[in-house]
């Protein structure tokens, strides 16, 4: 099975390729093959290399940068993938695309569920729910994993901003009014490799949710980071209202993880474990 990969320095890009099946011949494009803000080259690729399957882990994920630049981030976010489905529709290949809960409006307790209705609050939301909508209305054969809070050992990511500032300092103000599931990028790749072969394989796909169990704030990830890298730097908890940013967060990014796991066979995974791999890499790097 051959697959095209858009994206190739990006968290999930990155674990995708170092975990390759066997039997999968993964091509990986970069900005130099595929720039995202050109949607043409990205649709005029899909043609021409007629892979079995087609996934995109690439995005603009600069969420406050949005605020400003938000036509830019559309044509990654939203033109791109839907000229990325469209040309997966033609060539009848299914079409995998890594979303986010920033589609919703933060609201309540409860975990969104796939169906629920969507609200996205920043331009970043905007423009990625804009995505899902051209990807839906494609006629692709289309998996759109909606995933949260993704950490690794490669980028710019919370795990590792809180490594470094925890090593610097005996306190850190954290935001503990915002709940939501970690998602190591190790596993959000293994689950679209699964996705991607059981659909090159004619299963449906659909919208789904993907996301590190338990549920946690923002500060009690902090706490456990700390532990995990051997730092005594304590967390002070703080409210949203405190730590203003361009771009409004959403309060509740918790997500009904259900559907993906009973179409594909994969659970949700323990953030815990994945923490404990990366601050091993990160320490061993």
């Amino acid at each position: 099975m051959r697959v095209l990969v858009f994206g190739q320095t990006g968290q999930v890009a990155q674990e995708l390729a170092r975990r390759v099946p066997a039997g999968v011949v993964a091509d990986f494009l970069g900005r130099d093959r595929a720039d995202l803000s050109d949607a043409q080259i990205c649709a005029s690729v899909v043609h021409s290399l007629r892979p079995d399957a087609v996934i995109n882990a690439a995005a603009w994920t600069a969420v406050d940068k949005a605020e400003a630049e938000e036509a830019a981030a559309h044509r990654v976010n939203a033109e791109a993938p839907a000229a990325m489905a469209r040309a997966c529709a033609a060539t009848g290949v299914p079409f995998l695309h890594v979303s986010t809960d920033y589609v919703f409006d933060g609201a309540g307790e409860k975990p969104f569920r796939p169906e629920d209705a969507t609200a996205p609050q920043n331009a970043y939301g905007r423009t990625k729910r804009a995505g899902e909508v051209a990807i839906t209305d494609s006629g692709a054969r289309a998996l759109i994993l909606r995933t949260s809070w993704v950490f690794s050992a490669h980028g710019a990511n919370f795990v590792k901003t809180m490594l470094r500032l925890g090593a610097e300092r005996d306190t850190l103000n954290v935001v503990a009014d915002q709940i939501g599931g970690p998602t190591p990028a190790a596993a959000i790749a293994d689950a679209l490799w699964v996705a991607a072969r059981a659909m090159a394989g004619g299963q449906a796909g659909g919208i789904h949710h993907f996301a590190g169990a338990p549920d946690v704030s923002w500060a009690d990830f902090a706490r456990e980071i700390m532990a995990a890298g051997g730092l005594s730097c304590a967390i002070n908890d703080i409210p949203t209202s405190a730590y203003p940013t361009p771009a409004k967060r959403p309060a509740n990014s918790r997500m009904d993880c259900q559907s993906f796991g009973q179409a594909f066979g994969v659970a949700r995974p323990d953030w815990r474990a994945g923490l404990v791999d990366v601050v091993a890499e990160l320490k061993g790097a």
